[in-house]
């Protein structure tokens, strides 16, 4: 595709970014957030960062299922938005809700009931495992809101509802910043509650992100927004071609995650300066990273319209300039990573050492940057929105735990070589991971009409 014709259809690219930039806002807000919280807890100490960034790999693992299961849901969701079927969105709703709530439930549970053995699945640190322990237990009970928050949201941005999901992140979380210094440090009248203060702001402000959401969704009567019967009136039938659809998915999102949890053990089990490089680096990653997964979102929306319209062919030229596009904005914003780097230390307290990790893991990341942001539109833009979740679970794992987790594994634990060669083998993937896509995205066979 020559740039001329890349950029030659307005329309796509105001439709793209109607529904990417408060996609993209929304998510860099909230991980804007999160560096601050990191920033916060850094102020305690690298134990801290370190039991904290473990605790938080719990939440990572959940929040990458209920990924799965409102991207499953969102598949159908955006078919039937093309097709303006309202009871099908309402019933998608509804089991996706039934779905999320179930998992959150038991991950609430668990980590309350056994969170040093969690941890210690992570580190071997006593330290860490005490500090992971206390945070977790504390912010367990915030899993359930943000759980029925998630699904409103997922289900509000395929039906081209995006702004109020933004007010509220923005709301919640501007609230999670207050509170997690109060409580954290002991400002005025509040104790100094160390990491359980940011547990219980981040269980605080969850809360209030749910109420805001989903009474504002009743209170705007948006699509989604049915009485039981609609959201909960689902057959067997539906079930079946849910989950058929759905529960690749979810074991895409599972894989993927516990790949990514395997990689913090790594790292956690390599030395306790190297799981705390890797939090900060995930940390900056993160701010720059919602850009490609707003045009991702956005972009699936847009496919899956088209394909519940017919119209087909508008959906693969949509998919070539989506995943030509992203790999060049990705060339850009690697060259700000490294300038990012260099501020770290103005906002972190952890040793010297670690910052010299993180300035190495940084430019590997730069590097591969442009791989990982075409993989991610194929899998969440292109893939999803067309039906073909069978083939993302093959995509986005197996080179994951095939070729990048056990070269990881060994650089660490039989060569013990320094962090930032680990850092490499885990990035190996991305590459290998770009042949198999840009075959599947050339051969057409990722688009399928589920509804």
């Amino acid at each position: 595709m020559t740039i001329k014709r890349l950029f030659s259809d307005r329309i796509f690219y105001g439709s793209l970014f109607a529904i990417a930039v408060p996609i993209m806002i929304q998510n860099l807000i909230s991980s804007s957030v999160n560096m601050i919280a990191t920033v916060l807890i850094g102020q305690l100490g690298t134990v801290e960062i370190a039991g904290v960034g473990l605790g938080n790999q719990v939440f990572f693992l959940l929040n990458m299922i209920l990924f799965g299961v409102a991207s499953g849901g969102g598949v159908f969701t955006a078919q039937y938005w093309g097709k303006k079927d309202i009871a099908g969105i309402r019933k998608n709703t509804g089991l996706c809700l039934t779905v999320v709530l179930a998992v959150s439930g038991i991950f609430t549970v668990s980590c309350i009931a056994f969170p040093r053995f969690i941890i210690g699945l992570y580190s071997r640190d006593p330290a860490v495992i005490g500090v992971g322990a206390e945070y977790l237990r504390a912010v367990a009970p915030s899993y359930i809101p943000f759980a029925v928050s998630f699904v409103f949201t997922m289900i509000m941005r395929t039906t081209e509802k995006v702004r109020l999901s933004m007010v509220t992140t923005v709301v919640s979380l501007g609230l999670n910043i207050i509170l997690s210094w109060l409580l954290i440090f002991g400002i005025g009248p509040f104790p100094p509650l160390g990491v359980t203060g940011a547990a219980v702001a981040t269980v605080i402000a969850r809360v209030v992100e749910m109420v805001l959401l989903v009474g504002a969704s009743y209170g705007r009567k948006y699509v989604l927004a049915g009485s039981f019967g609609e959201l909960f009136g689902f057959d067997r039938e539906f079930v079946f071609r849910f989950f058929r659809i759905a529960l690749p998915v979810i074991v895409n999102e599972f894989l993927w995650s516990l790949g990514i949890t395997m990689q913090n053990v790594i790292f956690a089990r390599t030395n306790t300066d190297a799981i705390a490089a890797i939090n900060i680096v995930n940390t900056l990653s993160q701010l720059t990273w919602v850009i490609f997964i707003g045009l991702g979102n956005g972009c699936a929306v847009l496919i899956g319209k088209k394909i519940g319209e017919g119209q087909e062919l508008t959906a693969r030229e949509y998919a070539g300039r989506i995943t030509f596009f992203s790999p060049l904005a990705a060339a850009v914003v690697a060259l700000f990573l490294v300038p990012l780097s260099r501020l770290l230390p103005l906002v972190f307290n952890v040793d010297p050492a670690v910052f010299g990790i993180i300035n190495g893991m940084v430019v590997v990341l730069a590097f591969a940057y442009p791989f990982r942001a075409f993989n991610i539109a194929m899998v969440i833009g292109v893939c999803r929105a067309g039906g073909d979740t069978v083939f993302s679970v093959f995509y986005d794992t197996f080179f994951m735990w095939v070729v990048a987790l056990p070269l990881a594994a060994l650089a660490s634990f039989v060569f013990h070589v320094p962090a930032i060669l680990i850092y490499v083998c885990i990035c190996m993937e991305d590459p290998l991971k770009m042949v198999i896509g840009f075959w599947r995205l050339r051969s057409g066979r990722w688009l399928h009409n589920v509804t």
